[in-house]
């Protein structure tokens, strides 16, 4: 299952939004307002969780300097991947683009792109004004 959230242009330096995205602390800014936990476990790794899902860890998988952050779960039930694009267009002007990849069954595919689906777009949202 590949979803992809809206494309979000900032008036900030590629450097600058992947700087931002690498620090895993940083996306506690980016969470929709019904995060009901939020801790950073390690340098490269933070647990949430929204109000009535499990807990979620994402880990830093990969990262191609000013262009593209892979986090991808760590642990649990579930593989998946979150994908920062970042797209320079300016010298202070950029594009991101989150997509998420996950191999799920067509039952849990069908229960979870929605409440997926709505998770990347708020954070890519947040990023307008958190970065």
């Amino acid at each position: 299952m590949n979803l992809q959230s809206p494309k979000v242009t900032l008036e900030k330096s590629a450097e600058d939004t992947f700087n931002f995205l690498s620090d895993v602390k940083n996306f506690e800014s980016l969470m929709p307002e019904n995060i009901s936990k939020f801790e950073v476990l390690d340098t490269d790794k933070f647990l949430f969780a929204l109000k009535g899902m499990p807990e979620i860890i994402l880990k830093k998988k990969e990262t191609t300097p000013h262009s593209k952050i892979i986090l991808g779960a760590a642990g649990g039930k579930l593989d998946f991947s979150l994908i920062g694009n970042i797209t320079e267009i300016e010298a202070n002007k950029c594009d991101v683009e989150l997509t998420f990849e996950g191999e799920f069954n067509a039952m849990m595919a069908m229960m979870i792109k929605g409440p997926i689906s709505k998770f990347i777009e708020t954070l890519a949202t947040n990023m307008k004004t958190a970065i």
